[in-house]
């Protein structure tokens, strides 16, 4: 592939809207539905980040469309998420809000950078129990973060929503968290109920309205959203200096690589559930990392392809990307025709929504199937999701591949076997001088020890066949032990011959030395006949000189 083709593949094409002149209205009207379930999300992912419900609702617009257009799905749906708010929520605390657009640009342009590096299959290597597990734990944290607002305390910076939750509830004050749980919990009953009633009910925007009227006729003492602006704000270029880019640099990095996940398993999922075509991985990267940039222009907050409003895109008929931008338009109309009316939402009616959709973001069943399939697979699981709630999410997903990968290697190991074989009839005299011995499945680094050991010891023969046509991995480790093996079979007076190398390990074994360690050349086989003929009439010619 040139490089012309390379870069052409990752710009926006007409072919991305070559069904629009069938499907506009289906778009339209999908568009309108997801706009309507985002915008609640908006406001309380903007929110409970500490960026406030303004920055949400810019990004869920910039970034919408931004996606959409320069991204790799057709119907995926881009906008503040939960994974985002865990890792924003203590960069604000610490940093201010101030710092906000420059950790768009600079995790933007990381996610740029891996699209064009065509880094987007990546996510493929990440095992489902570690996804799960980190799904579970943002969660978690997402709840959490909503304790403080759901018993009416007044918030504080925490670089910890557990400890924020502990001291929230320690501090609870009956006279306003009565009003503020109430709030909760109407929301939580009218999102779960309209759901039962039908999928394609917006319970969240039903819940908010109702308590919002039911707040201002009662004069409930809770805290609202405030002033919302009544247009777009310009953009902007962020300034930092290099002390702030060197402190930032870290969550940058992580929030880059949140959003290369969730954005890519997002399309991956959408791909799989509507007949609207295949996604480009780099370019959903470049899409995703463009949609940042341009968010933090306009004061909003980094994004990402979002799992829920994707699923109702595509259950709401979209077929192409004019979905995902009427989505934008719809929030864009908010802005300027309702932002004052918006302003008035009670910050409690925003957490019972968070609440009630971080509930709906533990897979169950997946968590039962993994939990009940093998040990180490529950313990990668619930390993990812402890540290994803206790420490960190980027450390969550490092030490849960690790964890993964070990219990994968011993895996390889076990299955990794050595078997001494009879030789095949009819009898000869002086076949008990020759071993047969089988090697089986992964020869690597991880059993390598174990396999030198038992074929060392090895006693009482004269030829040893070593029959390798069933070793299915090689790694260099693996050969280098096979050349420490034969040095020490021949030291000891005993001819090795080696059967059946397969072709895609011969180049490594000529390398690392198994073929020159044999004593000859000739003591290289692919027929196991042949190989037993030979040592029959080794062991015969030794009983002859004797």
């Amino acid at each position: 592939m040139s490089a012309l083709t390379a870069v052409t593949r990752l710009l926006p094409s007409w072919r991305d809207y070559r069904l629009l002149h069938r499907t506009w209205r289906q778009d339209v009207v999908a568009g309108i539905t997801v706009g309507i379930v985002a915008l609640p999300l908006a406001l309380a992912f903007g929110v409970s980040s500490g960026a406030g419900a303004a920055s949400g609702l810019v990004t869920a617009i910039i970034a919408g469309v931004v996606a959409a257009v320069f991204g790799g799905s057709n119907v995926q749906v881009s906008g503040p998420t939960g994974a985002r708010v865990v890792v924003l929520g203590p960069v604000i605390a610490a940093h201010g809000v101030g710092v906000l657009a420059v950790v768009c640009l600079i995790a933007g342009v990381i996610v740029v950078a891996a699209g064009a590096l065509g880094l987007g299959r990546a996510v493929t290597l990440i095992p489902w129990p570690v996804l799960e597990g980190f799904t579970l734990g943002i969660a978690v944290i997402i709840f959490l973060q909503q304790v403080p607002t759901a018993v009416g305390a007044a918030p504080h910076p925490s670089s910890s929503a557990v400890i924020a939750a502990v001291d929230a509830v320690a501090a609870i004050d009956p006279a306003t968290a009565g009003w503020s749980l109430g709030i909760v919990a109407v929301v939580a009953v009218i999102m779960v109920g309209a759901t039962r009633l039908h999928p394609a009910i917006p319970g969240s925007i039903i819940a908010i309205i109702v308590v919002s009227v039911a707040a201002w006729v009662l004069r409930a003492p809770v805290d609202a959203i405030g002033a919302l602006p009544d247009a777009l704000p310009a953009p902007r270029m962020p300034f930092a200096n290099g002390e702030t880019l060197l402190m930032l640099v870290g969550p940058a990095f992580a929030i880059a690589a949140l959003a290369a996940i969730e954005s890519l398993l997002s399309a991956r999922v959408a791909a799989s559930n509507s007949a609207t075509g295949p996604y480009d991985a780099d370019r959903e990267l470049v899409g995703q990392g463009l949609a940042s940039v341009a968010s933090g222009l306009f004061g909003g907050m980094p994004a990402t392809g979002a799992i829920a409003r994707t699923a109702v895109n595509i259950r709401a008929g979209a077929r192409t990307r004019a979905a995902a931008i009427v989505h934008a338009l719809v929030l864009v109309l908010v802005v300027y025709a309702g932002s004052e009316v918006v302003g008035e939402i009670p910050l409690a009616a925003l957490a019972g929504v968070l609440m009630v959709t971080s509930v709906r973001m533990v897979p169950f069943a997946a968590i039962r199937t993994i939990v009940t399939s093998t040990r180490a697979d529950a313990a990668v699981l619930i390993i990812t999701a402890v540290i994803t709630v206790s420490v960190d999410l980027i450390y969550a997903v490092a030490i849960g591949i690790a964890v993964a990968a070990f219990f994968a290697l011993r895996s390889m190991v076990g299955s990794t076997g050595v078997h001494r074989e009879e030789l095949p009839p009819p009898a000869h005299d002086g076949d008990e001088r020759i071993a047969l011995i089988r090697l089986d499945g992964a020869l690597f680094f991880g059993a390598a020890d174990s396999i030198l050991n038992r074929v060392a010891e090895i006693d009482d023969v004269s030829v040893v066949i070593l029959r390798m046509s069933q070793v299915r991995m090689l790694d260099a480790t693996g050969a280098q032990v096979i050349t420490e093996l034969v040095h020490t079979l021949e030291r000891r007076g005993i001819t090795v011959l080696i059967k059946g190398i397969q072709p895609g390990h011969l180049r490594l074994v000529t390398k690392v030395g198994v073929i020159a360690s044999l004593r000859h050349q000739n003591h290289l086989f692919q027929s196991l006949d042949a190989a037993v003929a030979h040592a029959r009439s080794h062991v015969e010619r030794e009983r002859a000189q004797t």
